[in-house]
């Protein structure tokens, strides 16, 4: 969009140069230009005009956004003498440059004087400010000066470099570790590392192997499946489509026997099956819902769910109250009861023997779905790819077996990556997530190497191969067929003088210190200048060429990353049918009632899976007393099929099904002549 923006803009500036000579000439009477040819097309007097108008809303050729800011600096004024009267910074050695220019601007608002004195502080100034700050005779514009100032506060803040006291969010860097003698006891006591705490012990292995993967794609380059370089570039092949026609027509045929239920049915049944919901702890009893409630835990999970809120589930349901539902919302339905109930389908559904046609739940994939927000939210903000509206992503892990087992709201610009620590640390599954698969967006080298040292296999799919760059250690000529596409050494010296300093965060994280998404902001940016973050790229660059090894010298590799993809974007698909009401929009403000329908929904998409699940075995056996089924294309039926569910319209919450008396199942529906 940038981009695009330079180009029209010198597009018009060439206008106005062209349409400027061409005036010139036909006022000094020159007969060379055909001005006749110009004024069949607009009148001379139109050419004219539009010749000056244009020059009027042309900017520099070189202009970015610091020429547009300017203009928003009014807007700024109103808040920034407050903030900086109420909040109180402290600042690293790296951060007292703008520290000092922030005291230059309380002492300009105090005395309410509009010059920047001469001798204020200026070495935080960048390059890029540098020509704004300073006008033409030298002396320093006050509005770029104060813009530029609270720009770098705000970096300065997201690094770490300066603090806010009082935040829990903004502290010194340091203190969101452990201490550095409960970091010597840790190393002492615990045994479960999953690297060495050797630093040259930890590398010597890594690059022994980087070098024999290395060695193996160079011997063998011509000779690997979908696999070429050109123009010293990689190039893969495309990946056969991952479901073959006959598992779709297969799950047609099974589908067609699965009992017509509505929404409220799946869940009523799986209440039973899981007893999920007697995690919905009440606040203030501390008591499990009685059997009574559970009617009305339904009809709350729905309004949220799907989205269409408590008022427009009480016109669907028969007997509950919006005041009923709210109290349940506000009173059972926390974050971390929520987490639990989810936990709780995720679970039973893992332990289903018929699970296993689609994985053992030791990989897992995550993706974001973009949900506008209808009102002011906080967490709220624009994003070029999805319009003019403000909006959050949903961001959910699933499992190989197709199950949900995390769920967050994450600002809509974030990287995707840097949350999937969180959920494949925190959740409260009985999951054993090994391997984790995103998309191409999604990672950063520090996310490689952060990810390895906490024992996950981060893998995410390459979509262009061509821009992946991959490292070695020196001597790229020792890997002669593919040394075109080696890009650059790794600096190992720099990962063992801070192997410790890099190991200290990882602990910190793994002990519920800290966060990894906060921990991955802070060393993400200010990756230029601190040498823990460059150290922690080092190393991620080793496993990251690692993983590219794998991926060009393993076609089913590939197509693994691919059908693990494949399941979440299949469970987004069924999200959106959930998430109908409202237009599938927030219209909660604070991030905590998002959260709860964000859980809510996935409490939802679980149930069916659990319950399609279930059902889908006794469809196999129904459909081989007619026809032969290929057990082979059972892993390319998916549990997430909803068209024999109805999701819209009045819920039936009364617990008088015909059930099977032996199993407590709905009996499927007959096969079609």
């Amino acid at each position: 969009m940038k981009k695009n923006g330079k180009i029209a803009n010198i597009g018009l500036i060439n206008y106005v140069d062209l349409g400027k000579i061409i005036i010139k000439a036909k006022e000094e009477g020159k007969t060379a230009v055909d001005f006749k040819a110009i004024e069949d097309i607009m009148p001379w007097d139109e050419f004219v005009s539009s010749i000056n108008e244009t020059s009027e809303i042309t900017r520099p050729k070189e202009y970015n956004s610091l020429d547009l800011i300017a203009e928003k600096y009014s807007t700024l004024r109103k808040y920034t003498p407050r903030l900086l009267k109420i909040l109180e910074f402290k600042a690293s050695k790296k951060g007292e440059p703008v520290l000092k220019a922030m005291e230059t601007i309380k002492e300009l608002n105090a005395n309410t004087k509009r010059k920047v004195p001469k001798g204020a502080p200026l070495d935080f100034v960048t390059n890029q400010w540098e020509k704004y700050v300073y006008d033409q005779e030298g002396n320093i514009d006050k509005k770029y000066y104060e813009l530029a100032v609270f720009t770098e506060l705000k970096n300065a803040v997201r690094s770490g470099d300066i603090s806010i006291v009082g935040s829990k969010q903004h502290k010194p860097f340091e203190e969101y570790l452990i201490t550095d003698s409960e970091w010597e006891k840790y190393k002492a006591e615990n045994t479960d590392f999953k690297v060495s705490l050797d630093a040259e012990e930890y590398l010597k292995a890594r690059l022994d192997l980087l070098n024999n993967k290395l060695k193996y794609v160079s011997d063998n380059i011509k000779k690997l499946k979908g696999v070429s370089i050109e123009d010293n570039k990689f190039v893969l092949s495309r990946l056969e489509k991952a479901v073959p026609d006959e598992a779709k027509e297969l799950a047609t045929k099974l589908y067609s026997l699965i009992p017509r239920v509505n929404l409220s049915d799946i869940i009523i049944d799986i209440s039973k099956f899981t007893a999920f919901d007697n995690n919905l702890i009440h606040a203030s009893t501390n008591k499990e819902p009685k059997d009574n409630e559970r009617s009305c835990i339904t009809a709350s999970l729905m309004a949220l769910g799907t989205n269409i809120g408590l008022k427009k589930m009480e016109q669907a349901v028969k007997g509950i109250s919006y005041k009923q539902m709210s109290n349940v919302v506000n009173w059972r339905m926390s974050d971390d009861n929520m987490e639990k109930a989810m936990a709780a389908i995720t679970n039973y559904h893992h332990r289903q023997p018929y699970a296993v046609h689609w994985g053992d739940g030791s990989t897992s994939s995550s993706d974001g779905v973009r949900v506008k927000s209808a009102v002011e939210a906080l967490n709220a903000s624009y994003n070029p790819h999805y319009g003019l509206e403000k909006g959050v992503t949903m961001y959910s892990a699933v499992s190989d077996q197709y199950s949900r087992f995390g769920v967050g709201i994450i600002n809509t610009n974030s990287r995707d990556a840097i949350h999937i620590i969180d959920i494949l640390l925190n959740h409260r599954t009985e999951l054993e997530i090994e391997e984790h698969y995103t998309d191409t967006a999604g990672y950063t080298d520090q996310v490689f190497g952060l990810t390895h040292l906490l024992g996950f296999r981060f893998a995410p799919r390459l979509r262009d191969i061509s821009d992946c760059k991959l490292y070695c250690i020196e001597g790229k000529e020792d890997f002669r067929n593919i040394q075109s596409v080696i890009k650059g050494k790794i600096n190992t010296k720099i990962i063992k003088e801070n192997y410790d300093d890099i190991l200290k965060p990882v602990s910190s994280i793994k002990e519920g210190k800290v966060s990894g998404s906060l921990i991955m902001g802070k060393l993400g940016s200010y990756s230029r200048q601190n040498s823990l973050a460059k150290a922690l790229t080092e190393l991620g660059k080793i496993e990251k060429t690692i993983f590219i090894l794998d991926y060009l010298s393993d076609e089913d590799f590939r197509r693994k990353i691919q059908i693990g993809l494949n399941k979440g974007e299949a469970m987004n698909a069924l999200a959106r049918a959930i998430f109908f009401g409202k237009y599938g929009m927030f219209h909660e403000k604070d991030i905590q009632g998002q959260l709860q329908r964000a859980t809510a929904l996935s409490i939802i998409i679980n149930s069916i899976t659990l319950w399609n699940t279930m059902y889908l075995p006794k469809a196999v056996e129904k459909l081989k007393e007619k026809e032969g089924v290929d057990e082979s294309l059972l892993r390319h039926v998916s549990p997430l099929g909803w068209e024999h569910i109805n999701f819209i319209g009045q819920y039936n919450l009364d617990d008088s099904s015909d059930y099977n008396l032996i199993d407590n199942m709905r009996p499927l529906r007959e096969i079609l002549q």
